[in-house]
């Protein structure tokens, strides 16, 4: 995982990882919406480039997300938040690599002091992608909700994250 700050007051995640699979199941994974709730996110609504998608990620942030770029299989953009204080960039590359494909997932606009924390949150939703992968089944069979995390997503998140954390963090990842 990388954290950098841009300035003062925003900066950006970078974590990536190789996954036993090819480049179009991981895909499959990061863009389809039956595939994203089994380890991310729920996701609807106008799933092409231009489109609003309406989410709500494992760690209760919920919200808009504009499809900037969507290049199959090994480019995708967002625009979380589009047109607000909060707006960031989530962006993800897949490329083969050896028997496998290697997913980089870089999240821009964050407010820096949060970073670590962010950091936590993606390492978190890496994790529980290769266990989607490796099973083929839900990571967070329970469930989670904009109010409540998935509880295996918040444990984890809580074993990465730095000592005395702001509660708050787990909404924006």
């Amino acid at each position: 995982m990388t954290t950098t700050g841009h300035d003062e007051e925003r900066g950006l995640v970078r974590v990536e990882d190789v996954y036993a699979t090819d480049i179009e199941d991981l895909w499959r994974a990061c863009t389809e919406p039956e595939r994203l709730a089994r380890w991310v996110a729920r996701v609807s609504g106008d799933l092409w480039p231009g489109g609003t998608v309406q989410c709500v990620f494992t760690s209760t942030w919920t919200g808009p997300a504009r499809i900037e770029v969507c290049e199959a299989p090994h480019h995708l953009l967002l625009t979380q938040q589009p047109g607000t204080d909060d707006e960031t960039e989530l962006e993800a590359w897949l490329s083969a690599e050896g028997g496998g494909t290697r997913l980089v997932v870089e999240e821009r606009g964050l407010t820096a002091e949060m970073l670590p924390f962010f950091g936590a949150g993606w390492q978190a939703h890496l994790e529980d992608l290769a266990r989607t992968l490796e099973t083929g089944e839900a990571v967070h069979p329970d469930g989670w909700s904009s109010e409540q995390p998935a509880d295996g997503w918040a444990r984890r998140w809580s074993e990465l994250s730095p000592p005395g954390g702001p509660a708050e963090a787990t909404a924006g990842v």
